[in-house]
């Protein structure tokens, strides 16, 4: 085999169909379109749209309630942050809030704050600021000898 004789298998690559190039080809006249109106032409955007009755998705009715004033936290997990000191990248006995989560890399972005979940194991005592925490992360802290501060999270505008 030399490397002028090298090609793609049979069927491997298939021709697209010219629409429109007269009767002959089968795919004239319409272009596989059908006959007339509106989905015939190009440019046609009618999606939900039912010739001008009522859409399904409007005459159903709403359910549920989207809260404005949902807070959004960022969770990170005990095991995550243990990693983080065992890498160097937070200090032991350090206060550890979000910025100092960011910095480590642990978080990408303080949301609305951080809510730390006791997933995993913490051998370094830290003292954590954080906007919220669960009973298992606080005695997981607490039993590295470290303390969990709970601060109130920065309230969200009502969106107008």
């Amino acid at each position: 085999m030399k490397l002028n004789e090298i090609r793609d298998n049979e069927g491997a690559r298939k021709s697209r169909i010219r629409v429109g190039r007269g009767i002959g080809s089968g795919k004239g006249k319409t272009g596989g379109r059908g006959v007339k109106g509106q989905k015939s032409r190009t440019g046609v955007a009618i999606k939900g749209y039912e010739g001008g009755q009522m859409p399904i998705h409007m005459r159903l009715p709403k359910r549920g309630f989207k809260n404005p004033f949902r807070l959004d936290f960022n969770t990170v997990n005990v095991g995550r942050v243990q990693a983080a000191v065992d890498a160097g990248k937070i200090e032991k006995g350090a206060k550890v809030d979000a910025e100092a989560l960011i910095a480590a890399g642990v978080i990408r972005r303080a949301k609305d704050g951080v809510r730390l979940l006791g997933q995993g194991e913490l051998k370094a005592k830290l003292d954590f600021v954080v906007a919220g925490c669960s009973a298992g992360a606080k005695e997981a802290v607490e039993k590295a000898g470290g303390s969990v501060t709970v601060v109130e999270p920065k309230a969200k505008a009502a969106a107008e």
